[in-house]
This record gives C-alpha cells, sequence and structure tokens, in this order.
C-alpha cells in the first residue's frame, strides 16, 4: 500500500468515527445521546442510574424531565415519539424502577413506536446473585423489544447507542432496552464515536419489486369496488403525502386503522373514516358488505350489499379488533398486503399478493408509474354506493329516556335534565373550538373510541392513542411528552376517570416543568367499557366496576377540584350542557396545565359496536 492510499483510508476512518477525551461510561452515555441528538430524556433517579443523572446536570443539550412515576416517564417519551417520529428517550434505575417501564416499552411495541429505554443495572460482578435491586430486563424484555442490550464493556457504550437508535427509528419502528451496570457507567475510556452502523442480517428498507408494483396496479385497473385499509405504518413512514396523491391518481376510498388515524384527510370525500369494532358502519360495509340486521345469533347472514374486491391493504397487521373473525374478513375481495415487515404476511389474515417492502417507496414508485400510464378506470358506481351508506348510519348520538332515567343523572342534574351533557358533545365541542387542529391523546375505554369518532384528524400524528396494548394510564403523560415535542400546537388529553387516575401523579411533572397540556375528564364514574360489555353480555351485573363512593352516591368521587389544587393545577368541574363551552374556552386559552372535569352519564354505549371475534354482520350500529 502506498503513502497516499493509507493516507486517504485513514482520513476516510476518521470521518466515520471520532475519538473524544478520556470519560466515564455515565459522560459516555451522555455524549452519545447528544449526538442523536436527543434533546429531552424523561428520567427517575436511583442507586443504579445516579451517574448518569450527574452526568446529565453538566449537558447543555439535554432537558432532563423528572417523571412521578417510571410508567409515567415511558408513556411520555413514548408520546413525543409517537408526535415526532424521533426516538423518545427514558431512563430508570434498576430493580423495581426498571420494571415499571415495562408497561411502556410494551405498548411501544405493539404500537411500533421508537423508543430507547434505558435502565441502571446491579455492578457486573452481582449480576444473577439477587443482588439489592436487581432485576434481568435483558431477559424480561426480551418478547416486547426490537432489541435488548446488556453492556459490560464501557468501551461498548457508543457504538451501543448509535445502534439502538439505529435499530428503533429504522424499519419497522420499535423500542431498544439498553441495560447499562453502575461499574461500567463508573469506568473510564477513551470513547470511539462512528457514525457507521453495520449490522448483519438488518435490513431496514426492502423496496416491491417492478412486477409486484404493477401487478397491484393490474389489479386496480380490474376492480368494480376497491378500498384502502391503511393503518399506523404509513404515518410511521413518512407516507402521508405518498398516500394522498395515490388516491388523488386512484379514487380508491380509505379507511384507516385507529392507528393509521391522520394519515388520510377525514374531511376528504374519499374518507372512509376508520374501520373495526367501533369504527365507522359504513367503513365496516364498505370493506365486508352490507348484512340485513340479525335479531339473533343463529339466524343466517344475509347480505344487502357487497363489499370491496379489491383490498390493498398498506402498513397494517389486521388487528382482531379490525378484523373480527378474521376468516369472514373482506371474505370475497383480493387482499393485497404491503408491508416493511414480512412476519406480519399472513399471519392474521390469508392475503392473495403478500407485498415485501416500506410502503413509502412503494407508494412513490406507484404513484411515478401512475403519472407515467394514469388509471382509466372510474368507480363512479362504488362512491355512490358509498355516500348512501354514509348518509344511512354516520357517527351520532342522542339524549335516550335510559340516560335520564339514570340514578347517576337525576343526583346530579336535579331536576334539569335538559342539561345533560353527553361524552360526544364534548369532543364535538372541543373540534369546533380548536378547529381540528389540536393533537390528541387519550387514555382507554369508552372515551378513546369517542375521541377516534367525533373529533375529525386532518395530519398525521395528531391522534396519539395506545392502539395494541391498550393501556390504562397512557393519555395524560403522553400528552405531556407531547407538548414537550411540540410546545406551539394545541395538546388536550380526552381521558376517562378511571384511566386518568392510573397517573394522576403526572400533574405534579407539569406544574413544575411548566407543562401546558390541557386534560377533559369524561367522568361517568364508572369503567365504561367494561360496564358497556357488562350490560350487553352479562345481564348489566356489576362486577366491580363502578368507581364512586357507594356509601354516598350524591358525592362525585375524587374531588379533582381539590386534588388539582394540591397539585398546583388549576381545574374546574361542568355539570351542565349551559356551561361547557365556556369552561372549555377558558381551558384551553390558559397557558399552564388545566382539567376540565366534565359530569357524564354511565348509561352511555359506544356504537358502532361489533363484539369481540364476531363478523360485521353482527355489528350493532344504532
Amino acid at each position: 500500500m502506498n503513502k497516499a492510499t493509507e493516507t486517504k483510508k485513514k482520513t476516510a476512518a476518521r470521518k466515520r468515527a471520532e475519538v473524544g477525551r478520556t470519560m466515564s461510561g455515565s459522560e459516555i452515555l451522555v455524549a452519545a445521546l447528544e449526538r442523536e441528538g436527543v434533546d429531552t430524556i424523561f428520567a427517575y433517579p436511583g442507586g443504579a442510574s445516579m451517574e448518569v443523572h450527574q452526568a446529565l446536570t453538566r449537558s447543555k443539550k439535554i432537558r432532563t424531565i423528572l417523571p412521578r412515576h417510571e410508567q409515567g416517564g415511558a408513556f411520555a417519551a413514548g408520546g413525543y415519539a409517537r408526535a415526532t417520529g424521533k426516538a423518545g428517550v427514558c431512563m430508570t434505575t434498576s430493580g423495581p424502577g426498571a420494571t415499571n417501564l415495562v408497561t411502556g416499552i410494551a405498548d411501544a411495541y405493539m404500537d411500533s413506536v421508537p423508543l430507547i429505554a434505558i435502565t441502571g443495572q446491579v455492578t457486573t460482578n452481582m449480576i444473577g446473585k439477587n443482588a439489592f435491586q436487581e432485576t434481568d430486563m435483558f431477559g424480561i424484555t426480551l418478547p416486547i423489544v426490537k432489541h435488548s442490550y446488556l453492556v459490560t464493556d464501557v468501551n461498548d457504550i457508543a457504538r451501543t447507542v448509535r445502534e439502538a437508535f439505529h435499530l428503533a427509528q429504522t424499519g419497522r419502528p420499535g423500542p431498544v432496552v439498553i441495560d447499562l451496570p453502575k461499574n461500567v457507567q463508573q469506568a473510564r475510556t477513551q470513547p470511539v464515536f462512528s457514525t457507521e452502523v453495520t449490522l448483519r442480517g438488518y435490513h431496514a428498507a426492502p423496496q416491491a419489486s417492478e412486477l409486484e408494483l404493477n401487478e397491484i396496479i393490474g389489479l386496480i385497473e380490474k376492480a368494480e369496488r376497491p378500498v384502502l385499509y391503511c393503518g399506523g405504518g404509513i404515518i410511521a413512514a413518512g407516507a402521508a403525502e405518498e398516500l394522498r396523491e395515490f388516491v388523488r391518481r386512484t379514487g380508491i376510498p380509505v379507511t384507516t386503522t385507529l392507528m393509521g388515524i391522520g394519515a388520510f384527510p377525514e374531511d376528504d370525500p374519499l374518507s372512509l373514516r376508520w374501520l373495526g369494532m367501533h369504527g365507522a358502519a359504513f367503513a365496516n360495509w364498505a370493506v365486508n358488505g352490507e348484512f340485513k340486521h340479525r335479531k339473533h345469533v343463529n339466524e343466517p347472514m344475509v347480505k344487502v350489499k357487497d363489499g370491496a374486491d379489491l383490498l390493498l391493504a398498506f402498513g397494517v397487521r389486521f388487528d382482531d379488533r379490525v378484523t373480527g373473525r378474521t376468516d369472514k374478513f373482506c371474505e370475497h375481495g383480493t387482499i393485497v398486503h404491503v408491508d416493511i415487515d414480512t412476519s406480519e404476511h399472513n399471519k392474521n389474515r390469508r392475503v392473495q399478493l403478500p407485498v415485501h417492502s416500506d410502503i413509502r417507496y412503494a407508494l412513490s414508485r406507484l404513484n411515478a408509474m401512475l403519472r407515467k400510464r394514469p388509471l382509466q378506470k372510474k368507480f363512479d358506481a362504488w362512491h355512490r354506493t358509498i355516500e348512501e351508506w354514509k348518509a344511512k348510519a354516520p357517527f351520532g348520538y342522542e339524549v335516550t329516556e335510559e340516560v335520564m332515567e339514570s340514578q347517576h343523572m337525576r343526583t346530579h342534574l336535579q331536576g334539569r335534565e335538559n342539561e345533560v351533557i353527553l361524552q360526544q358533545m364534548v369532543v364535538e365541542l372541543l373540534h369546533e373550538l380548536t378547529r381540528g387542529e389540536a393533537i390528541i391523546t387519550t387514555g382507554v375505554g369508552q372515551h378513546q373510541m369517542w375521541a377516534g369518532q367525533h373529533y375529525k384528524y386532518k395530519h398525521p400524528r395528531q391522534f396519539i392513542t395506545s392502539g395494541g396494548l391498550g393501556a390504562m394510564g397512557f393519555g395524560y403523560p403522553a400528552a405531556l411528552g407531547v407538548k414537550v415535542a411540540c410546545p406551539d400546537k394545541q395538546v388536550v388529553d380526552i381521558d376517562g376517570d378511571g384511566s386518568f387516575l392510573m397517573n394522576v401523579q403526572e400533574l405534579a411533572t407539569a406544574h413544575i416543568e411548566k407543562i401546558a397540556a390541557k386534560v377533559i375528564i369524561l367522568n361517568n364514574q364508572y369503567l365504561g367499557m367494561v360496564m358497556q360489555w357488562e350490560d350487553r353480555f352479562y345481564g348489566g351485573i356489576r362486577g366491580h366496576t363502578y368507581l364512586g363512593d357507594p356509601q354516598n352516591e350524591k358525592q362525585i368521587y375524587p374531588d379533582y377540584v381539590a386534588m388539582c389544587a394540591s397539585f398546583g393545577v388549576k381545574c374546574e368541574r361542568v355539570m351542565f350542557r349551559k356551561d361547557l363551552r365556556a369552561a372549555m374556552q377558558r381551558m384551553l386559552d390558559a397557558d399552564e396545565p388545566y382539567v376540565l372535569d366534565v359530569i357524564v352519564p354511565y348509561t352511555e354505549h359506544v356504537l358502532p359496536f361489533i363484539p369481540g371475534g364476531q363478523t360485521v354482520a353482527d355489528m350493532i350500529w344504532q
């Protein structure tokens, strides 16, 4: 090798990697995070992670936010990630601190959210000896992560962080755990910071072949009733604009999953909103066909109108809450499934054309093909059928006699029955006052479904919810993470009283950190979704779903106004419809955290409703 060639190789190597000054492991970790562009970490200190916290106090680039519970920190990091597409970062000490992250990690795994969870660990010589606050986080998290690391050499920290962010943010996003023993945090070395990542066997961006894409276009040309079924993969890939162009060029109606909400604007005439268990009746009919209402499960299914003859499933996983009985889902249609993760192909629903591809690449190439050879076919008759379905079964509600006769509302309305506030009214008013531009987070339950139904979303990353795991307590800490990521946006958590109470301690975080996320509690004093199932399938027998005080039903319990005051957070309670608009406007106008406790009836059910494991023929929609 001549001298010139050797010099070039050394110069290239220096560009790919940089050797830092001698630092401790904890300092290397913080420096590596800074190099990844991390500006916020949600971290709760303890004995096995305090070395890193000391290093964080010296960082000029990273804001450390102290949650009041490790689960709150994980959900906040998840909210940050869902709102930005960048990996959210959370950190805890070992043992119970680390295990408190597990729900947040599982939530990120189920919904394909990029998350870096850093956990302190006992010293390497004590691992496996049941040392104080030792827990095998590597083993515990294996089924719910994209990858896990246990770092036993200080020289591996910089490389591990680089790899972790690359894995979390590329391909199908997901959580990565970095477990870091205390003695490794304390050890010193000269770190090597590399900009390159080489992971054998990891291919982050597969591409559909031209043959597969041409086959898709051919199927569209033959179809009479095509439907696009789009999931969170569209949003994760940043493919919303490509999807919108594809719809303009084809005229194919679009329905989304709960995780795909916002991928296509819901005020567009070709939007079918979202489908599934509590999705739009017209979306479910468009995919599966309309059936004559059955009064008894043993009555034969009678189809009134056919559904899709071609289903383009883009970035979805055929979740059971969408499909119901999988063998009946789009039973007579040809299904094309484009997904970045081959493990999803034919896992839940067998399809005719599985395509392994990054969805943004696939849509970009399809659009390019359609520009050269525009689609000649129109779907006017299909559009007319869908408009008829939309007119027949919009998302709606009414104040029923059952609502007015409920003991809960009689007690609190005191003869002012015309002033009852239904949950759907609250969401619709919020949409009106925010002009549909707020970022909405939710807990899990009935309120989550109403938030999806009655707020029309126009943008990706506008509806932030725990979809796959369905984790109660997600909504408020997630709202904090979203607001930190998007300080100029109006961020509102639509929550239930049961779900909100699970991480109510994060009110302290909001107050101390001055995070002006808002909360609307739809307070019905019950675990509403479980109670709905009790009403439908268990004869109305209450199996411990009442959250109020059985000794004093006149008292709404707990008193959120007093509770919030103790945290230094403003809160007001609204019981009558005439007071709702002004109270909500005060909440929206506030430049600080604010809670609106809205008293609503417990008798209200979320409709439409397809019972679990059943079909569209069994849908209750009115």
